[in-house]
């Protein structure tokens, strides 16, 4: 059941995650290519923006985040997260929900008394 965005790994999954520090807030916004686009609100500076993503990823799938580890990109928006104690099923299903309020791009929400997005 493995999926794009993730990979099964002894006792976890790894996540592709493509991270965009700096935003109003923080949370799951997407896709963006082969990974789970995630705003935080914290700077990219002395690894605060790499400890917010553990936090919001930490929450989204249900587990602490000391469960949650950076393995790669560590100074880059591309980055591959490991997180324990979650199984491949139970991961795409998580990723399923996630996904599932975010409009697909080019499907912005219309306001039909408007007239406008």
């Amino acid at each position: 059941m493995t999926s794009p965005l993730h990979r099964a790994v002894d006792g976890g999954i790894e996540l592709r995650v493509h991270a965009q520090p700096g935003a109003g807030r923080s949370a799951v916004v997407g896709r963006h290519g082969d990974a789970l686009k995630v705003k935080v609100a914290a700077p990219p500076q002395d690894g605060r923006a790499n400890a917010a993503l553990v936090g919001v990823l930490a929450e989204a799938f249900g587990v602490k985040p000391a469960q949650v580890a950076l393995v790669s990109g560590e100074a880059s928006r591309s980055k591959r997260f490991r997180i324990e104690g979650i199984d491949d099923e139970a991961a795409a299903a998580v990723l399923d929900r996630l996904l599932a309020g975010v409009p697909r791009p080019g499907r912005e929400h219309v306001d039909r008394t408007r007239g406008r997005a």
